[in-house]
């Protein structure tokens, strides 16, 4: 079985550094064969030619806003149709997770399971190094990405 996960952000924008920070602690870990475990930063369309890749598992790991206490993590099954294909912006630097997943089917890919694991920002401005809410934070996450992974590798 072959698993990607995958941190997303940009370290010079305060907590859009949260994906960066937990592959950091992800890559520390010992994986079985088949697990990648990879920083793609602000680039996008790297992610994108990867996904060319058969995964049956991708983990996101990135900041998500939505609306809740700064620090706040998420685990969401992703929407590979959510944003169309026409819509999908071709920004090396700065393609989202959504048109990261729009764009794959359009260069001959197909996605298997995608999941995020996605923390609230407390801010997204310039700056170097997370906010206190979402650094603590980051080992939950590595924790439920291990978690994920696991159980994704023992089931039938």
């Amino acid at each position: 079985m072959k698993v990607l996960i995958a941190g997303l952000g940009n370290v010079f924008c305060t907590d859009d550094a949260f994906g960066v920070s937990v592959i950091e602690v992800l890559a520390r870990r010992s994986w079985p064969d088949g697990v990648e475990v990879r920083d793609f930063g602000i680039r996008g369309i790297h992610l994108a030619y990867q996904l060319l890749e058969p995964y049956q598992l991708v983990v996101l790991v990135d900041v998500v806003q939505r609306g809740e206490v700064p620090g706040t993590v998420y685990v969401m099954e992703a929407e590979p149709g959510a944003v169309p294909e026409d819509e999908v912006a071709m920004d090396a630097h700065d393609l989202g997770p959504d048109a990261v997943l729009a764009l794959v089917p359009r260069l001959g890919g197909t996605l298997g399971r995608v999941v995020v694991v996605g923390c609230e920002p407390a801010e997204l401005g310039a700056g170097i190094g997370l906010t206190p809410a979402v650094q603590g934070a980051v080992e939950t996450a590595a924790r439920l990405v291990t978690d994920l992974v696991v159980a994704e590798r023992v089931s039938p």
